[in-house]
């Protein structure tokens, strides 16, 4: 039985995304273009724009490489795409890291 949960163990490790570790300040800092429309501490003001004050960091992370690949559709996703576009993995990692770790 042993044996099943570290089969298990091992293949969730190993089939896992590799995600880069995220700097919350270094994404702080990286967070002035977002607050138009996320505002400054990640609560919007407009209802037509996401909250990411306390959201996932991997969930936030997986949705910026999906604008950035050009993977999401509809919505805001073009003006996402310009966002994103110039961001590195690091950047997304901190960003991801920075809103994640924002009380909701």
């Amino acid at each position: 039985m042993i044996y099943k949960y570290i089969g298990l163990l091992w293949l969730a490790i190993s089939t896992a995304p590799a995600l880069a570790a995220g700097d919350v300040a270094a994404g702080q800092q990286k967070s002035t273009s977002c607050q138009a429309c996320h505002g400054a501490k990640g609560k919007a003001a407009v209802p037509l724009y996401p909250n990411l004050a306390g959201q996932n960091s991997a969930y936030l992370a997986h949705a910026l490489q999906a604008y950035k690949k050009g993977d999401r559709s509809g919505g805001q996703a073009e003006v996402m795409k310009a966002f994103v576009a110039g961001l590195s993995e690091q950047d997304i990692a901190d960003l991801s890291a920075y809103y994640g770790s924002l009380k909701p």
